[in-house]
This record gives C-alpha cells, sequence and structure tokens, in this order.
C-alpha cells in the first residue's frame, strides 16, 4: 500500500473512532462506534448498541456517487456505473432475503463510492456529513453502511480503497468498465464476508 493509501486510512480510523454526529430536527445526538480489527476491509465500524439478531432480510438502498463538481463523469456513466454494482452486490446477496420496504425486521444496506482524486478540496455540500467526513482528497473509497431499516440508525460501516477502477471524471478520458466491473465485483465479495460475519451466517 502507498503512502498515501496508507494516509488515507489513517485518517478513515481516526473518524471511525471519534464517532459521528447525527441531527434530527433540533437534536444532536452522537452515536458511538467500536473500530473493527482483522476484518476483510480495509476500515470497519460496528455501533457500540447495534443488534445485528433481530434482521432477516435487507433492503438494497440506491448507490450514491459522488465526484468534485469539477471532475463529474456524465450521467450516462454514472447510470451505468451505479448498475454494474448494483448487480454486483444483488449477486453476491444471494441466500438473503431481499426486500423492496423498511420493516422491523429489515436491516438497510447503501452503498456509496467516492472518487476524489480530483478533488481540490472543495466543499461538496450535496454529501452528507458522515461521507464527509472519512472522504480524504486525492483518495478513493468504497462505504457501504447497514442502517435500521425504519430509524436510519447507522448499524455498521465497511469501507476499502485498495481496489480503483478507472472512471473518465477528466476531459479527454474514458471510462474502463472492466476496471470498474473488477471493483464492483471485489467490494461485493468484501462486503458479503462482512455481512456474513456480523450476521452470524
Amino acid at each position: 500500500m502507498n503512502d498515501t493509501s496508507c494516509g488515507f486510512t489513517r485518517c478513515l480510523m481516526a473518524a471511525f473512532a471519534l464517532g459521528v454526529s447525527l441531527s434530527a430536527c433540533t437534536t444532536v445526538e452522537t452515536q458511538s462506534f467500536n473500530v473493527q480489527k482483522n476484518t476483510t476491509v480495509e476500515s470497519a465500524q460496528i455501533s457500540t448498541d447495534a443488534d445485528f439478531s433481530k434482521y432477516d432480510r435487507l433492503l438494497a438502498e440506491d448507490m450514491g456517487i459522488f465526484f468534485p463538481q469539477n471532475s463529474q463523469s456524465s450521467d450516462e456513466d454514472t447510470q451505468r456505473i451505479r448498475q454494474i454494482f448494483r448487480t454486483a452486490f444483488i449477486a453476491e446477496l444471494q441466500g438473503y432475503d431481499i426486500v423492496q420496504e423498511a420493516g422491523p425486521r429489515t436491516m438497510a444496506v447503501q452503498a456509496s463510492l467516492i472518487d476524489l482524486r480530483n478533488s481540490s478540496g472543495a466543499p461538496m455540500p450535496e454529501m452528507r456529513r458522515a461521507v464527509r467526513d472519512i472522504a480524504a482528497p486525492g483518495s478513493i473509497i468504497f462505504l457501504m453502511e447497514m442502517k435500521d431499516s425504519e430509524s436510519g440508525a447507522i448499524l455498521a460501516r465497511a469501507a476499502d480503497s485498495a481496489t480503483a477502477p478507472t472512471l473518465a471524471a477528466t476531459a479527454g478520458s474514458d471510462t474502463d468498465w472492466s476496471s470498474v466491473q473488477g471493483a464492483a465485483e471485489k467490494w461485493a465479495a468484501l462486503f458479503r464476508q462482512f455481512l456474513d460475519a456480523n450476521l452470524g451466517r
């Protein structure tokens, strides 16, 4: 792993160790997390009050894709990236009961691809604070969040930056679709292992 990746990982782990502040109306609630070691993913955290035993089905939410404003992929490419990742993850989730609606026994899972390799450090207001806090300029990460589907409370996060697809985020560049497919399959497999470990499969 290069120095940039190592620095990013240290930044990511520090953000995880500090926990995440969640806002609801005018009340600010601090949610505590434990950093998990020896996981298949680069960085992971589990909420201190997470109870995975209550969930027996999954709700796959739409994937978030974030680029700096001056390095956006086209809408067509973004939709294709989203579909490639969704297909890879649905394939890896075979054996789980996938549902379309929230419920008391349903855990929502949401993926985010954050490509800040061409970022100048300018603010990205459309990005949620929890994502901004772990994204560093110059990096690309894949983030998976596991949430209670009804309350939206974060149960766990897993992040990895080792597999970097080539995306058409600069003028004159083309997306390498084979690298996108490979990254999607790699991250889907890592997440399946993380999910199985925490749900006791």
